[in-house]
């Protein structure tokens, strides 16, 4: 499996997964113009090489919607050429993080699955490529709005969405303005590749959501984000958002990947706005583990790059059984 990892200021990082395992296809799907699978219904993983490298790429922010977009084709095309096959972008890569600001007129960003420019990008790469693509986007749901991922498989199918559960509202982080708390539970998504488990940015604050995933059978961990200064607290929060996600890899044993947004965002202040001025500066820094939480490779805060990592699916397994922490659970005492 190869993880491929790109990060921009506004496109963010994209993660990739790429196994050598084989896939069989045990029946034909009738295709429409955005097609939907429910999980497990096509593909078996067999086992043979699992190997999974990772990469992880950055580019720049301050662009309109249309240059985001071929930015970040460009990127997706260039890390499918070098081998990714799972790309993952970062959190609402499509334009600049307009939860720093409240505005009302903003809410006409959200649009359907079926609507979004995003997803359709991404249904068409991943049919074209093979690749699979987990894509953030803004969801419109009849009245209530989700900060959302599409997960798209290596034939253009989407196989489900996951609505963002852990809703943030902080200085300049002011999400609870635009999105409704997810209602999907947290998932898992059976893809070509490997069986892939995605939490959105403030998700991965809390460990139930990596170990929800994992008891449903993720094989990997993906964390598209949008994180950055702190201008109240004025610390660095780099180092322990990091450190969160290590965490979650070692206990779980499950390697995770994380794709952040880099560069600095400034809101003038204007009518629609309320008058406020204000800035992040995003860190960039995405990065891989391994299972037991060790970086693979990470990327710097302020330019576009590209890391790798490699893991064994199956020799990950069996560590985990190995370790037997999902047999000594006990989670009547933990209530």
């Amino acid at each position: 499996v190869l993880f491929v990892q790109l990060y921009q200021h506004v496109l963010g990082h994209i993660v990739g997964v790429v196994p050598a395992a084989q896939i069989t296809v045990r029946h034909p799907e009738h295709r429409v113009h955005i097609p939907f699978r429910q999980r497990g219904e096509l593909f078996v993983r067999h086992r043979g090489s699992p190997f999974v490298e990772v990469k992880g790429l950055s580019s720049i922010i301050h662009l309109r919607s249309k240059k985001r977009f071929k930015k970040a084709e460009k990127m997706v095309r260039q890390a499918a050429a070098a081998g990714a096959q799972i790309i993952l972008l970062s959190e609402l890569f499509e334009r600049e993080y307009f939860c720093q600001q409240r505005r009302y007129d903003f809410y006409s960003y959200a649009r359907t699955v079926e609507e979004s420019e995003a997803v359709a990008m991404g249904v068409r790469l991943a049919k074209e490529l093979g690749v699979v693509l987990p894509i953030s986007f803004y969801e419109r749901d009849v009245n209530n709005l989700y900060n959302s991922i599409a997960c798209i498989d290596g034939d253009g199918t989407i196989l489900g969405v996951y609505r963002k559960t852990h809703i943030p509202d902080d200085h300049y982080y002011q999400e609870k303005f635009y999105f409704t708390p997810g209602d999907t539970g947290f998932k898992v998504f059976d893809t070509k590749y490997g069986c892939i488990g995605i939490g959105i940015c403030w998700d991965q604050w809390f460990p139930e959501t990596a170990r929800a995933m994992a008891l449903l059978g993720a094989e990997l961990l993906f964390y598209p984000t949008a994180i950055g200064s702190e201008p109240i607290l004025e610390c660095d929060s780099m180092p322990h958002w990091r450190r969160c996600m290590q965490g979650h890899a070692a206990c779980n044993i499950v390697p995770v990947v994380a794709a952040n947004r880099y560069g600095l965002e400034s809101v003038a202040p204007s009518k629609d706005n309320g008058g406020q001025k204000s800035e992040l500066l995003f860190y960039g820094s995405s990065f891989v583990t391994d299972e037991t939480g060790e970086l693979v490779c990470q990327a710097s805060r302020d330019k576009e790059e590209i890391v790798y990592g490699q893991s064994d699916l199956d020799a990950v397994r069996d560590m985990r059984d190995s370790w037997g922490l999902f047999r000594d659970r006990r989670p009547e005492i933990y209530k």
